[in-house]
């Protein structure tokens, strides 16, 4: 038995294999208007279709679905088939409150009552 593949045969499996990766993820990548959506992904990183996202790079945003999850610095490590991988250089979470520029101790009051 051999291991050869017609070239046509080939490219219809790598592209079957690519849809089932992004219909499997919920995960996506957004640069200014651009969505891409991530094959692969891991804790220092993620991998996106090279044929669209080659020129990525920068400050991006990573949603899960349509919830933000982070803002991240990302730059492009390398190509690996038809998979270009990015790497974080900064990740930041996103929260649901503003950040506090005080401390706020843990049995403050949370309004004031006023007097009569």
């Amino acid at each position: 038995m051999t291991g050869y593949l017609p070239k046509e045969v080939q490219d219809g499996l790598d592209q079957a294999r690519k849809a089932a990766l992004k219909k499997s993820s919920r995960l996506r990548v957004r640069a200014g208007d651009d969505v891409y959506h991530v094959l692969k992904a891991w804790e220092d990183g993620f991998a996106l279709d090279a044929e669209f996202a080659a020129h990525l790079r920068g400050r991006v945003a990573l949603y899960d679905g349509t919830r933000l999850i982070s803002h991240c610095l990302i730059i492009a490590a390398e190509e690996d088939g038809d998979e270009m991988r990015f790497e974080y250089k900064r990740m930041t979470e996103a929260t649901d409150t503003q950040p506090l520029d005080f401390y706020r101790a843990p049995d403050a009051p949370v309004a004031l009552i006023g007097s009569k």
